[in-house]
């Protein structure tokens, strides 16, 4: 992994949420809506370090949950609504919600990994300090 220099003393937060190469500060980290791009357009970055696996899944998932539970009961108790009313609010704005910050979350985590130096954890022999 190349050394880390800070573009424009940007965060991974801002980076990551915006897309942005961490390195450089201007390529871009995406090649459609999820997927990662090879390298860096501007900086020639490889992003075949970044392995942010199921994080922004589960990030997405926490953040929206609670909220989301809640006006689910909020409408239950409040109004008894049918099973469809839920479907046509609660269905569609849970999953929404959760579209909406997968992206930024990746981003978030793919630049963190980068500016950390986050690397894959290796044991050391016993003798090594």
């Amino acid at each position: 992994m190349e050394p880390y220099s800070e573009p424009l003393g940007k965060s991974s937060l801002e980076l990551g949420t915006r897309g942005l190469c961490p390195r450089c500060g201007k390529g871009h980290i995406f090649n459609g809506f999820l997927t990662l791009t090879k390298r860096c357009e501007v900086c020639g970055l490889d992003f075949s370090f970044a392995d942010p696996a199921d994080g922004p899944a589960f990030f997405a998932m926490s953040i929206v949950s609670f909220p989301i539970v809640a006006f689910a009961a909020w409408l239950e108790l409040a109004f008894q609504a049918p099973i469809w009313v839920h479907l046509v609010t609660t269905l569609p704005l849970l999953v929404g919600s959760c579209l909406a910050l997968l992206r930024p979350l990746k981003g978030w985590l793919v630049c963190s990994q980068y500016i950390n130096k986050a690397n894959e954890g290796r044991l050391t022999p016993r003798d090594q300090p």
